[in-house]
């Protein structure tokens, strides 16, 4: 199945880099290609900065909300979260930009704000989801709280932290195009000046490198869940 869809995957991107070529959408970003490669980078940095901010707050906060003592509230706190990702990321961009200023600094909060959710979510349900018989073994053996969490808890909820992890970046690299708009730079400079200028080429000579960037970022996550996640709770090994 997966070979399978790979094949056509391959296929339809074939099919597609053939339409662009022919339409002549390829020698556009060829010929702006110092600024696609300089744009680019900084599209990612701004990814790497606010994607590994919200890695590092996330899981800590969702694993913080597992905890027996915050039973009562961790699903108000869920629910809120949830509430939260119904305001939209440019709204959140323009409350950022209100509060911080215009820039990177604010284009990185708003962006870890938008990206956080299902990192905690997926923390929360994964180490949730791990069957009560483990924990109860673990508490026979002598396990204290914190051991049980390191050597149970989080390696059998490993595998569904990543998929957490692997939605937040996709969501955050196809959102840093709107940081242009607050001063936070990155690929949207291409794609919203080609809006207003009129000039699909230029649009696409943005957009195109972004899906190809949200398409490598998810591959690269992929890659670390597969080896990174013991082989006993992978699925995929």
């Amino acid at each position: 199945m997966n070979r399978t869809f790979r094949v056509v995957a391959l296929v339809v991107a074939f099919a597609l880099g053939a339409v662009a070529y022919q339409q002549g959408v390829i020698p556009q970003i060829i010929q702006r290609w110092d600024d696609v490669w300089f744009l680019g980078k900084e599209h990612m940095l701004l990814v790497a900065v606010s994607g590994g901010l919200a890695i590092v707050t996330g899981i800590p906060f969702g694993i913080w909300l597992t905890r027996p003592s915050m039973r009562k509230a961790a699903e108000t706190m869920i629910q809120g979260l949830n509430i939260g990702t119904t305001i939209p990321t440019l709204a959140i961009l323009a409350l950022s930009m209100s509060l911080l200023g215009i820039g990177k600094v604010p284009a990185i909060f708003g962006l870890w704000v938008a990206s956080l959710l299902p990192i905690v979510r997926n923390t929360y349900t994964g180490i949730l989801a791990v069957p009560p018989h483990m924990k109860e073994a673990a508490v026979g053996m002598g396990m204290r709280p914190n051991q049980i969490l390191w050597k149970v808890e989080l390696p059998n909820a490993l595998f569904v932290i990543f998929a957490g992890i692997r939605t937040a970046l996709a969501i955050n690299v196809g959102t840093v195009p709107l940081a242009y708009l607050i001063g936070g730079g990155g690929l949207g400079e291409l794609i919203f000046s080609g809006i207003a200028l009129d000039m699909t080429d230029l649009m696409l000579a943005g957009a195109i490198p972004v899906a190809i960037l949200a398409v490598l970022t998810d591959f690269a996550v992929a890659q670390c869940q597969l080896w990174l996640v013991p082989r006993g709770v992978n699925p995929l090994r």
